[in-house]
């Protein structure tokens, strides 16, 4: 039977593992097998499956939550961007979204992706691009009325080259803070992924005018080698500080 994640942060847990190695294989190109082995060889991939997380990703939510605490019970959240559902299984247990915590708040955790996503005990998943018109009352509607935090681990295809990888992820990451906007409640809370490399500035700016307070952090669990950090917006000041 397969262990139900708890939303709690056991870092430090576990033995040491010799290194795995792997053997280029014929038709495989080297930066293929190179992150095989990477795999195979990170702590993080192997805890996700040893205590039922759906990826990695899940203990970066969970290490952001435990320094900024947004994820409190009762607090209504919307994950962008979701699949496959590491982040909904952090946030279930913490907004006590099942409803089995006496005396605390229930919360509402409503994953939203373009592809399908697996069903999960105290989650609300929806096939939905939030590009589209329209998108955001939806939304709305399905939480039933505004959300207290957006979170986004998007990140767009890669296409091998990494200036316009870049560019590529921020337009993401400015296109969900402005999602934000239109459907978090006063006070709320945006986190989202973003990339170390020159072309943050406008997100940060635009950020600061609708936010009491904009700060970044980049998890343990988030690997040496990547440029990605997390940025953590709360306090939103409500609909229209950006048309200031």
């Amino acid at each position: 039977m397969a262990k139900t994640p708890t939303g709690k942060n056991n870092s430090g847990r576990g033995q040491r593992d010799l290194t795995v190695k792997v053997k280029s294989a014929r038709g495989r190109r080297m930066s293929s097998t190179l992150w095989l082995q990477r795999q195979l060889n990170d702590p993080y991939v192997k805890r996700a499956k040893a205590e039922g997380y759906r990826g990695r990703a899940a203990f970066k939510i969970m290490e952001v939550d435990d320094k900024y605490r947004f994820l409190v019970p009762g607090a209504r959240v919307v994950d962008l961007g979701c699949a496959p559902g590491g982040w909904c299984q952090v946030a279930v247990p913490r907004i006590n979204a099942l409803g089995d915590r006496r005396g605390k708040a229930q919360g509402t955790i409503l994953g939203i992706d373009i592809q399908e996503v697996e069903t999960m005990a105290g989650a609300e998943f929806h096939v939905l691009d939030f590009l589209d018109e329209g998108a955001d009352d939806l939304v709305k509607g399905w939480l039933g009325g505004q959300a207290d935090v957006v979170m986004s681990d998007m990140a767009a295809s890669s296409s091998g080259h990494k200036q316009t990888d870049h560019l590529r992820i921020m337009h993401l990451c400015e296109a969900a803070a402005y999602f934000a906007f239109d459907v978090l409640a006063e006070g709320g809370t945006f986190v989202a992924k973003v990339l170390a490399g020159g072309a943050e500035g406008e997100l940060q700016k635009v950020l600061k005018q609708n936010f009491t307070k904009v700060a970044h952090m980049k998890p343990p669990s988030s690997r040496s080698d990547s440029s990605e950090k997390f940025v953590v917006a709360t306090g939103f000041k409500g609909r229209g500080s950006d048309e200031e």
